[in-house]
């Protein structure tokens, strides 16, 4: 071998190399964009039955079709939006959040009124915490005034997602309006002998992250139902709108749940401000965790094994696994992409690998 074709491999490698950073850097810089193909693409993938109901049994046109879906799904998210304005307007009385000083007075009754509950002397939980280096009074250092300023850095945020929701509607209508745009897009990188088996694999990921999403779908609306029975008859107002924000917690695998639920019982309480504690706070509260248990209990049991058998036809135990895989190796976005991320990789490799024996017993439901 000589040095010519040593340095030629050397600066082979280094081209290489330098390529692969540049790409990355590039999908670094336009992350906000894939970001937004991502979505539209779950978007298409949700209105897609809607679509072909639309074509195959009212005779839409196509354009029509998808016109109308977009325009159902606006609709559905304009409505969850307003949903969610008598809720921050009452939480926004209850925690008083024009006047601080109530919210700090507030604040500590209600923390006063929890350890004379649990026979707690003041002066012992504040040694306890004083101990703990936390704060003797365990209201008194925190600075409650962050509140306005954050709702304003949310509305500003919120402005600017204007652009986004705008980009996202834009490029899912395409996704609707032309299913192959996708594909055609992926095929331009593609060998011409890997064609086939590219378009079968797509058609079959598309048929099951559709059945998987609309599964998803069902999955929020039992959970929704239950809460906001629950919340009814415990008589929290804006039973519904609570419900829904913390059914909408379970898409995130395992963690959600916890989230929503703590949510739920935080907003009880809030929502009860001044009254007693032992006899109106803690008897809602405890009502409402029964309610969760029992949402839970039905989920795990119920929903989410029929939807993982039937949508994206996976043994619950195999779910399970990769979620915790995802979530150790990504954090909470990797469990939230990890069943239809693995779906897309099981239904390539049966197409391309299928004669190996781990993919046989993988991909033998599919």
């Amino acid at each position: 071998m000589t040095s010519k074709t040593i340095s030629n491999g050397i600066l082979r490698a280094v081209g290489i190399f330098t390529a692969i950073l540049l790409v990355l850097y590039f999908l670094y810089k336009i992350q906000s964009v894939l970001a937004y193909l991502a979505i539209a693409a779950v978007i298409a993938l949700i209105g897609r039955p809607i679509v072909l109901f639309l074509r195959r049994k009212l005779k839409f046109p196509n354009t029509i079709a998808v016109i109308t879906s977009m325009l159902v799904m606006v609709g559905i998210l304009a409505g969850i939006i307003a949903l969610f304005v008598p809720l921050i307007s009452e939480q926004g009385k209850n925690l008083s959040l024009l006047n601080i000083e109530d919210l700090q007075n507030n604040l500590n009754i209600l923390y006063k009124e929890i350890t004379t509950y649990l026979g707690l002397s003041t002066v012992a939980v504040n040694e306890v915490l004083q101990e703990a280096h936390i704060e003797k009074n365990i209201l008194s250092g925190l600075n409650i005034g962050f509140i306005p300023n954050f709702l304003n850095s949310f509305l500003n945020i919120l402005s600017s997602a204007s652009i986004g929701l705008f980009s996202v509607l834009f490029i899912s209508f395409f996704f609707l309006k032309d299913s192959k745009l996708f594909q055609n897009g992926l095929l331009m990188f593609v060998p011409n002998t890997k064609e086939k088996g590219t378009v079968n694999s797509i058609d079959k990921i598309n048929n099951l992250l559709s059945r998987y999403f609309l599964g998803l779908l069902l999955q929020i609306f039992i959970l929704f139902v239950i809460y906001t029975i629950v919340l009814l008859i415990v008589g929290i107002e804006n039973a519904i709108v609570i419900a829904f924000l913390c059914a909408l917690f379970n898409v995130i695998p395992y963690v959600g749940p916890i989230i929503g639920g703590v949510l739920m019982v935080i907003l009880t309480m809030t929502s009860n401000l001044g009254a007693d504690f032992s006899t109106v706070i803690l008897p809602k509260a405890g009502y409402v965790l029964i309610g969760l248990a029992i949402g839970q209990l039905v989920d795990n049991f119920f929903s989410q094994p029929f939807i993982f058998s039937n949508s994206v036809k996976s043994h619950p135990l195999e779910i399970f696994l990769v979620i915790i895989i995802a979530g150790l190796l990504f954090g909470v976005v990797g469990m939230i992409v990890a069943v239809p991320g693995y779906t897309a990789i099981k239904v390539i490799l049966k197409e391309f690998l299928s004669e190996n024996k781990l993919v046989k017993s993988l991909t033998q439901n599919l």
